[in-house]
This record gives C-alpha cells, structure tokens and sequence, in this order.
C-alpha cells in the first residue's frame, strides 16, 4: 500500500478528516485550522488542475483549502446561508465549477465562472417539497469529459435535469424514469458512453443523450438493492462502481464492479462485512489504480488494483458523507 497519499473524509457532524500518510494516523479540523466546529460536511471535491486546492459544501455554506485540507477559509459567496450538497469542477476549465444545494435550505443549481470566488444560480424548475425528504436536494453532477457543454444534475427526491448550453438553462428529463428518487448521476466514457442516473432502488443508463434509458435490473441482478454511490474510472472507460445496501441506513452493505460500461456487475470481496450501506466511493486521475470507498457509518476501504482487492482502513468515522484522496507530495 502506497502511503505517500492524502486522504480527505467529510462526515456529518464531525467536519474533515485528514491523513497524510494513506490512512494510518488522522486529524480532525479544527476550529484552529478554520473549520467550524462539528461541521455537517456534504460533499468535497478537488480541483483536477490544482490538488491544492480543495472545496468543501458545508451546512453553513462553501469552504476552501488552498493546502490539501490542512487548513480551511469560508469562501464569502452567494452560497452563504445554503447547505451545499454537491459540487463539481468542469475538467476542460476548472475556473467553471458548480454547485447543489439543498435540505434544510432551499434546492438549487448554481455555477461559478471565476474558479468559486462568485456564484449565479442557474434557472431551474425545482419543488418546493417532495415526499421523504421535505425540501429537495442536488446529490450530483456529471459533466461529459468529451462535451462540457452537456451536464447532468440528480435531484432527491425531484429527478433529473440536463443542461445543453454548459449550465445557463436546465430542463427536466427522464420522466419514463419510473423512480425520481436520485441519488447520483454519471457519465462512464466507454464505450458505449452511457450515463447513468441511480436511483434508491434501481439504475438507468441512456446512451443517446436521454432519449431513452434502461434499468440495469438492480433488484434480479444485485445481491442488495439499496442503490447510492457511483464511481468510473478516470483512466478506464469502462470500468466503474456502485456502492450498494440493505436500506438507508441499513445493516450491511456491498460494492459492485464492472469493466464493461456496466452491461454486467460482479461484487467485489471486502476483508470485513460492512455496518451499514457502502456509501460512497471516489478514483481520482492522478492515479485511477487508488479507489476509496466509505460505508455510511463510517467503515472506510481501500483498493490498490483498481477495485479488485480491498484493505479497510483500521480507523473508524462518524458517517461518511464524501471521501476524496490526492498525492501527499501535491499537499
């Protein structure tokens, strides 16, 4: 195991975690490091031009480490009073960057041309409420690597949405989806290129920009069919993962993988049973081999051969919300 990695876990209620050296010692944020005490931390996301540089959506808006996480500065934006659930950086030009918010606050899509300094919200039709979950939130985006200009957004409990035009305009989509529960959305390069939007209890893919879509067929293919994180391949476009459980927030969990754009699924063997639904999982470009997955309450695993074996870090967290990784010597 390489330990010359940084590892980043954003938990609920407890703020960041950081370890410098692959996940053998950690240390939480904090109040002295710039990040407010018992953070509800939803979502963290690196800049792929800048390890450096890394965002943080927080129940009391955006932060940002200009350190690889050691220290943190609420950024004073249009995002200050959101909880920001989602943020994603547009890889062709990582100075456009957007960002989801959500429960408790109100659900919207906002986009930043200037690298995260100001933020716009971007026009879209939103509930209010919805069933479950009350007031909406934004669980992800996925920006086409071979075409920016189209992103796709997941709304819980509230569908889909697509932009064409790099995010000005949103529209709904994917309404023979029978299931607007959305928990992550992907684009996997193939080919086929496919994007896949999951759901709580199932997954679809479209390959011709949402005109139509198919079920994976979770519940007869899959030996659990809660449905929550999803994970491709930076380098393979073919390969990718989902984390999957019991129920939310379940008793056991398990990871799927897949090296054929997802036309077939095979669990991967983990050392130990997970305590709850395997939550999120996350590869990075810098090396695609490294994938990380967190369970949801707070069992962390590791895969140096790209998903095909995993270690569990000996640390445990309170939930795991986010989980991202980059080269110590970028820190």
């Amino acid at each position: 195991m390489n330990s010359n990695v940084t590892v980043l876990v954003g938990s609920v209620g407890q703020g960041v975690h950081r370890s410098t050296d692959g996940g053998e010692t950690w240390v939480r944020a904090s109040v002295g490091q710039g990040m407010h005490s018992d953070a509800i931390v939803r979502t963290l996301a690196v800049n792929p031009d800048n390890p450096h540089e890394v965002l943080c959506g927080t129940d009391l808006g955006l932060y940002k480490s200009s350190d690889a996480g050691d220290t943190w500065a609420r950024v004073d934006s249009e995002l200050n009073g959101y909880c920001v659930w989602s943020i994603a950086f547009d890889r062709s030009n990582p100075a456009i960057i957007f960002a989801g918010t959500g429960t408790p606050t109100p659900c919207g899509i906002f986009r930043s041309t200037d690298g995260g300094t100001t933020w716009s919200q971007r026009p879209a039709d939103i509930a209010e409420e919805c069933p479950a979950v009350g007031v909406p939130r934004v669980t992800g985006f996925a920006i086409d690597p071979v075409n920016p200009q189209s992103i796709w957004a997941g709304i819980e409990v509230d569908g889909l949405r697509h932009s064409a035009d790099g995010g000005d305009t949103w529209t709904r989509v994917g309404q023979e989806i029978p299931n607007m529960d959305l928990h992550s959305v992907a684009v996997v390069q193939g080919p086929p290129k496919r994007v896949f939007a999951i759901v709580n209890n199932d997954a679809w893919f479209t390959e011709d920009e949402g005109e139509s879509w198919t079920s994976v067929g979770v519940a007869d293919k899959f030996p659990l069919r809660y449905t929550r994180g999803f994970g491709t391949s930076p380098a393979n476009g073919k390969t990718a993962f989902f984390t999957i459980g019991d129920a939310t927030p379940g008793m056991t969990g398990a990871i799927m993988r897949s090296d054929d754009t997802g036309s077939t699924w095979e669990p991967v063997q983990l050392p130990d049973e997970p305590n709850s639904a395997m939550w999120v999982v996350n590869l990075e470009a810098w090396d695609p081999d490294v994938v990380f997955a967190g369970s949801r309450y707070g069992y962390l695993y590791r895969s140096d051969d790209a998903g095909r074996s995993w270690s569990r870090i000996k640390r445990e967290f309170s939930e795991i919300s986010s989980v991202r990784w980059i080269p110590t010597a970028a820190g």
